[in-house]
């Protein structure tokens, strides 16, 4: 019992050091990558862990690729899985590729995936294309009718122009601007409505897709909706404003008119007071004539009777008019 101690001790020990080696060495990846006839060696297993790459996410993708009939070597896979790409779903887009007879290599593959695109799904898109909806987009005709559209359009992912091509929001906007080139260059908005396929003819064949990481295939008009008549609108619209500036320029003159009538009164005001001052130094003037004998008795005496027969005829011509007046009146009331 005594010599037992030690040995269960030693054997614990032992036990610890195998788990903390099988932990470090993935014995049992490297076992499957050989029963796979994938060649890859304990050391490249333990160098992984030493760069700090975990070998599972780097030997089962290799595993499959092998599988599948793909030259790969782990080489590349751990350097796509350092620079921070998905190892797997490359090679998932690498195998789907090859049986559907598209051409695509490993670098074009990672390239994509390092630029942040989804190159699995680029390849299914390539084989299954994609349908993009746009939004209703309105556009006015000549004649000034409101025509509102909405197009399909079947786009095939260009795996060639998949790094730096544009998405599909620049699919949406050049499609949405041939709309509403194709509308305005409409006559009328019964030649949209007669014939929409002529919208997408004419915008297929202006080339959309240049540029951008997808193959357009076709362009269908969903639907074609008549909107607002703004031509009629902007008409009343600009006859309103119009009115307006009539009215605005009417005001204006009325304005000018009133104050040209103001300062004719206040004219005339003045007038009369320098008639009331200049009346007012009569009296004196002929008083300053008397004392210097400038003006005799029977001179202001004969002003005197010129100004009592003047005011004796404008009394008679004030009542004659008051007559007439009461005349009208009466006339008027009968």
């Amino acid at each position: 019992m005594p010599g037992l101690l030690p040995f269960l001790m030693l054997l614990v020990l032992v036990i610890i050091g195998f788990s903390i080696l099988f932990s470090f060495i993935p014995l049992r990846l490297w076992i499957a990558a050989l029963a796979a006839g994938v060649r890859i060696s304990i050391v490249t297993l333990i160098g992984m862990r030493l760069r700090r790459v975990i070998p599972a996410r780097v030997v089962e993708p290799l595993i499959k690729a092998i599988k599948a009939g793909l030259e790969l070597n782990v080489n590349k896979l751990e350097g796509h899985y350092l620079a921070g790409g998905n190892v797997d779903r490359v090679v998932n887009a690498l195998i789907a590729a090859q049986r559907a007879n598209i051409e695509l290599g490993f670098e074009r593959a990672a390239a994509i995936d390092l630029a942040g695109r989804d190159v699995l799904q680029a390849v299914r898109m390539s084989v299954n294309p994609k349908v993009i909806e746009t939004p209703v987009i309105a556009a006015v005709a000549k004649n000034g009718i409101e025509v509102k559209a909405k197009a399909r359009v079947t786009v095939r992912a260009n795996i060639d122009r998949l790094v730096g091509g544009a998405g599909e929001e620049t699919i949406i906007a050049r499609v949405g601007e041939g709309i509403v080139t194709t509308i305005g260059s409409a006559e009328s908005h019964e030649e949209v409505l007669e014939n929409p396929d002529r919208i997408s003819h004419t915008v297929l064949n202006k080339g959309l897709d240049a540029g951008t990481a997808f193959e357009i295939l076709s362009i269908d008009i969903a639907d074609v909706d008549v909107g607002k008549n703004i031509g009629a609108e902007l008409q009343t619209d600009q006859a309103e404003a119009d009115k307006r500036i009539a009215q605005a320029k009417a005001e204006e003159r009325r304005a000018m008119a009133v104050a040209r009538e103001q300062e004719m009164k206040a004219s005339v005001q003045e007038m009369r007071a320098k008639v009331v001052e200049a009346e007012a130094e009569v009296p004196r003037a002929m008083a300053q004539a008397l004392r210097e004998g400038k003006l005799g008795v029977m001179d202001y005496y004969n002003l005197q009777n010129i100004f009592a027969d003047t005011q004796m005829r404008d009394s008679i011509s004030k009542l004659g008019q008051d007559g007439d007046d009461e005349e009208d009146e009466r006339g008027r009331e009968s």
